[in-house]
């Protein structure tokens, strides 16, 4: 059943001292007589959790689910403790839900009250997503990400298909929040569990006691922290053991920001990477000068809005943690979209009042324009340089035709053979041209960007903007100004209709703006066509190409359209963990909807293929 994702609002609280309160709820967020004392003495040993991180071994995978992440206390001291006791190369997945999320400010008051928590806290607290529904993945240490789930817990748990081998049941008490103890979420938590798998809680109330029981957990009374006479820990009958994750050699097809994406998160996780592109990097449309950071907001919680909504996140994320901005490739200070339609206005509108879109993000500009906050512009070949700089990456210049059957393994023009443990197809359209690749319904728009010279009142522009098309500050004294939509082209040389296209574009919306470039005399310095690859239903095939039986390890990663900035460093993450057989940074929902098999199940009429059957 497809859940409600509702808007999120954040917890409203109040501070009694050093003491977090909800009055809502009538609780606290934690023990007055020590937070992380409790923490530690409820979760992390009531998970064994010293014991269990000291036998990891090499590339072995623990993973933490929990039902209320609050201040984020246990999942910091549960980081710690696994930084300092597991080996190395050994991973943490965190996984927690809130319904109600604090607010930044919240968040980081009552995170300065453990300054021996940082430097995890200032990861936290850097990566903190603003409250929109959904799963938000942030990483606290090169081995440790953690999942935000923004929603109800049943609704995200039901969404999420990881193994969990602790569980920290925390919240608001059972007489307080009894939606958090409900023997349905008990009975999915249970589902996500398996031999050995053990849970901590504070409380001993008799019915979370019996719920959790009546799933099949053993569940033991212990003695209680501070005031609280007693608390419970439980455990999945059975021997537990450690998964591994899964790593070795990769081969990406496509140097664009598809394949630079996803070969630096296989690079980050650990695998040998091999980029194969018969023009090296960002020759296609992942060329352009320049490109514009931002999405498309919309009042519907659709799958595909919310793809949108995340992905866009996530790439903010990326481009934050490697410092693109201080590496001089971009600039993200915010992007105005102009109103160009009735219909658009209507979009944005209920964007604006859904709730979905918090003004931390989406604010009203003018009467004809909206800010999108933390969006931006940047040089995509520039991105993609700065992606592939790493150690672990090697780039060929080939060009593939086939892909073998029996084995991971490409066939170049020139007949050499390329094997790997797995294959990422980043290819955009030009993968319904290799043998052996069951054909996707794509399409290829042609678009044209036009390059002009910056005059001495253009430079002082700041921002980039956009309209039916877009406008870019001055990059090494050049503005671009696009792009062109031609859906039957297949010209790809510039022609000189589209550059005044694209300049009468800029003059009805912009006119200000056009003046200021030089108007009926602006100075084009350069042209650049580049072809779209577009799905069917504009959402980007992400997943294993041929599904749970392809034991070649092939993966699609195509199909951006004119969103391939926002929307490749997701569907990065999301593939390396498909490959290394962790937890998925998005929710089932979505998953189901980048899946490249949907578009078979569509027409066979059946239900959709699940990559994972769920546990």
């Amino acid at each position: 059943m497809q859940p409600d994702f509702d808007p999120v609002t954040t917890a409203r609280v109040a501070w009694d001292g050093g003491n977090l309160i909800s009055p809502a709820f009538g609780d606290g967020y934690f023990s007055r007589q020590g937070g992380p004392a409790e923490s530690q003495a409820v979760f992390i040993e009531g998970n064994h959790l010293v014991r269990r991180f000291d036998s990891l071994d090499s590339h072995d995978l623990f993973v933490i689910g929990e039902t209320g992440s609050g201040t984020g206390l246990n999942l910091l001291l549960a980081a710690r403790l696994f930084a300092e006791r597991a080996p190395a190369n050994a991973r943490l997945a965190l996984i927690s839900a809130e319904k109600h999320p604090l607010s930044k400010s919240d968040l980081e008051r009552a995170l300065g009250l453990w300054p021996e928590l940082a430097p995890f806290s200032t990861r936290l607290l850097a990566g903190y997503p603003p409250p929109t529904p959904g799963f938000h993945r942030l990483h606290l240490a090169d081995n440790i990400d953690l999942t935000l789930m923004f929603g109800d817990a049943l609704d995200m748990w039901q969404q999420q298909r990881a193994r969990v081998d602790a569980w920290f049941l925390d919240g608001f008490a059972p007489d307080r929040n009894p939606a958090l103890w409900q023997p349905r979420l008990f009975s999915r938590i249970a589902r996500l569990s398996g031999p050995g798998t053990t849970l901590a809680t504070f409380t001993a109330a008799g019915a979370v006691r019996s719920g959790l029981a009546e799933v099949g957990f053993r569940i033991e009374r212990k003695p209680g922290f501070g005031r609280k006479r007693h608390r419970l820990e439980g455990s999945v009958p059975g021997a537990w053991k450690a998964r591994k994750v899964r790593t070795g050699a990769a081969l990406v097809v496509g140097a664009g920001l598809a394949g630079a994406t996803t070969a630096r998160a296989l690079a980050e996780r650990g695998w040998r990477v091999r980029v194969v592109d018969a023009g090296g990097i960002a020759c296609g449309a992942s060329g352009n000068r320049s490109g514009v950071v931002y999405t498309s907001p919309s009042g519907k919680a659709t799958p595909q809005n919310r793809f949108y909504q995340s992905s866009y996140l996530h790439a903010l994320g990326w481009l934050r943690r490697m410092d693109a901005e201080g590496c001089g490739i971009g600039r993200f200070n915010d992007v105005v979209q102009h109103i160009t339609s009735a219909r658009q206005k209507a979009k944005l509108d209920q964007a604006l009042g859904s709730g979905h879109w918090p003004s931390s993000l989406l604010q009203r500009h003018d009467e004809f324009s909206v800010l999108m906050h933390g969006a931006g512009y940047l040089q995509p070949r520039k991105w993609c340089q700065l992606l592939l700089d790493h150690p672990g990456i090697e780039l060929r210049q080939h060009e593939i035709i086939s892909v073998a059957e029996d084995l991971p393994m490409l066939e170049t023009a020139g007949g050499c053979h390329l094997e790997a443990d797995c294959i990422v197809l980043a290819t955009a359209a030009a993968v319904n041209r290799m043998d052996g690749v069951d054909a996707l319904p794509l399409n290829t728009l042609r678009g044209q960007v036009t390059e002009c010279r910056a005059t001495a009142a253009s430079r002082q522009w700041a921002r980039a903007r956009c309209t039916s098309g877009y406008v870019t500050p001055a990059i090494d004294g050049i503005h671009c100004v696009g792009a062109s939509f031609d859906p039957r082209g297949t010209d790809q040389q510039p022609i000189d209709a589209d550059d005044v296209a694209n300049l009468e574009m800029l003059g009805k919306w912009l006119p200000r703006h056009w003046q200021e470039l030089g108007g009926a005399n602006i100075e084009v310095t350069g042209r650049r066509v580049g072809f779209r690859c577009q799905t069917r239903d504009f959402l980007p095939a992400a997943g294993p190409a041929g599904g749970v039986n392809d034991d070649r390890q092939l993966m699609f990663n195509i199909g951006h359209g004119s969103r391939g900035i926002a929307g490749t460093p997701l569907i990065a993450d999301l593939l390396v963990d498909y490959l290394s057989q962790t937890p998925l940074p998005v929710d089932e929902a979505i998953r189901s909807a980048l899946d490249p098999q949907r578009f078979a199940a569509r027409r066979a009429k059946s239900r959709p293929f699940s990559a994972f059957p769920a546990p």
